[in-house]
């Protein structure tokens, strides 16, 4: 009968035991609580997360390039820019091959309308002269509200060089296309 007892008593106290490791202390379930509610319901969610995460640090690192001078051909912030310079230069700082040539982001990335573009999408004009419809500008959204759309680029006119602008007037004469990389 002892050894009955002894046998049922080490059974119950290794069940208490193993139950006991397989639980977390309450301090530790309250933490792991807080984390997983602010955890994406579902991919979708993560990704735009993810998304808007990549062109925020995009924009703030283009934002640290502002007043860096004009300089055609040029992709070199201790010499300056020219549009497609300043571009590839901030998609390449995040690990995305882009074109070098304005021309070039056409066939670059995903095409996407104006009502449907995002913080970081980049625009394309046409060169200086709008009546001649070839892509020579590009730039790349810095926000969109209920003023509009604004744009960062590094540009040839006023301003020379990078800098934030509003794409109406002139700009939009000249808009082309967007097209999402990120």
């Amino acid at each position: 009968m002892k050894k009955i007892l002894v046998v049922i008593s080490f059974f119950i106290l290794s069940a208490t035991a193993v139950k006991a490791q397989t639980q977390l202390p309450a301090q530790y379930q309250e933490l792991v609580k807080k984390l997983s509610e602010n955890l994406p319901k579902n991919i979708e969610e993560a990704e735009k997360n993810s998304n808007k995460t990549n062109s925020t640090s995009l924009i703030d690192f283009a934002k640290s390039m502002l007043g860096i001078p004009y300089r055609y051909a040029t992709s070199n912030p201790k010499v300056g820019f020219d549009c497609s310079g300043f571009v590839s230069y901030v998609f390449s700082n995040f690990g995305f091959k882009v074109p070098r040539s304005s021309r070039e982001f056409s066939t670059t990335g995903k095409a996407t309308t104006l009502t449907n573009a995002k913080v970081g999408d980049v625009l394309l004009f046409t060169g200086s002269n709008s009546r001649i419809r070839r892509i020579g500008h590009v730039g790349i959204i810095y926000s969109i509200d209920d003023d509009g759309i604004k744009f960062i680029h590094s540009s040839s006119g006023r301003s020379k060089g990078v800098t934030i602008t509003d794409l109406d007037g002139h700009y939009r004469s000249r808009f082309m296309k967007v097209v999402s990389i990120l």
